[in-house]
């Protein structure tokens, strides 16, 4: 097989959207482009990658494996452009770098491993906490930059921010689950359902956003901040719930499968960024921090960080 980066960046797109349509507009082609090139990806990993519904695509379970590997080939290529032109010498010292649970959990491991691999001399301190904390802690010097929950940002006008990844919010069900079987579900169809509601990060907050326009309320029958107390209960049959496709996995720790179903509702995704001070004077450590994870999610607008 030939696989091009082309077709790892319109594969990247159309499964952090959801959507043929939106990838095509993030990377300014044709639906068409978008189309051609993941069923020749397809044809030549002798994968399905995608379930193709009404309104939209959600990953298979090769889909979400190959997912993770092509993240890593453009993250690699975007190190390899960038390395030799921004930073022609060695850049030593410390970043204090703020996350939230979800950030520390399903984004910054492979994130940090390969910046160490790129700035071995920087030391990264991480410092775990709740939105809040962290907008604080920016706006105090407590801590150089923050990989956070963009979304849920609350002083915009202190910190500025840079999106790296929009992760669509989708209904986890257990397999087989009659909601899975449906062409077309609305948050109208999971009223009646029992519901596991995700407290961390502000996911309760998040979750009623999408929900408070509607006449319906979530049939709540637990709340947790356990991830996988929550993967374990779907995947048990106890429960669904909606929650993004960044900390998806297609199967609980006990082995049982999980299913994905996109709603026709208007559900905002989560949206991971970077923040930082408004007026900060970055040090080169946080410039390259900074600029090294600008450049792994490139979907943006460049941001300059000096």
């Amino acid at each position: 097989m030939a696989l091009t980066f082309r077709q790892v960046r319109h594969f990247i797109a159309t499964a952090e959207t959801g959507k043929v349509s939106a990838a095509a507009a993030t990377l300014n082609v044709t639906q068409s482009a978008i189309t051609a090139s993941i069923k020749l990806l397809e044809a030549d990993l002798g994968k399905k990658l995608f379930d193709r519904h009404s309104n939209g695509v959600t990953l298979t379970f090769d889909g979400q494996l190959f997912l993770q590997r092509a993240r890593a080939i453009e993250a690699c290529v975007a190190d390899a452009v960038r390395s030799p032109h921004r930073w022609g010498r060695q850049v030593d010292g410390t970043v204090d770098v703020a996350v939230s649970y979800t950030v520390a959990g399903y984004f910054m491991p492979s994130l940090l491993s390969r910046f160490w691999r790129a700035f071995p001399s920087i030391t990264v301190r991480l410092h775990e906490n709740e939105r809040d904390a962290i907008e604080f802690g920016l706006v105090n010097g407590r801590v150089d930059v923050a990989v956070m929950l963009v979304s849920n940002l609350h002083d915009r006008g202190a910190i500025r921010s840079r999106l790296l990844l929009r992760s669509p919010r989708r209904m986890w069900a257990p397999a087989g689950h009659p909601l899975l079987q449906k062409e077309r579900v609305r948050l109208a169809d999971l009223a009646a359902e029992p519901y596991l509601m995700l407290t961390v990060d502000e996911a309760e907050r998040s979750a009623m956003r999408y929900w408070r326009p509607t006449p319906h309320v979530p049939n709540v029958i637990f709340r947790t901040m356990s991830m996988e107390a929550v993967r374990s209960m779907v995947a048990a049959g106890m429960g669904i719930t909606i929650l993004s496709d960044m900390v998806y996995r297609p199967w609980s720790l006990e082995g049982h499968r999980i299913d994905l179903k996109a709603l026709d509702d208007d559900i905002h995704t989560m949206d991971v960024g970077l923040a930082w001070k408004s007026d900060a004077d970055l040090s080169p450590a946080a410039q390259a921090f900074c600029e090294f994870v600008a450049m792994a999610y490139p979907a943006a607008e460049p941001v300059h960080f000096e």
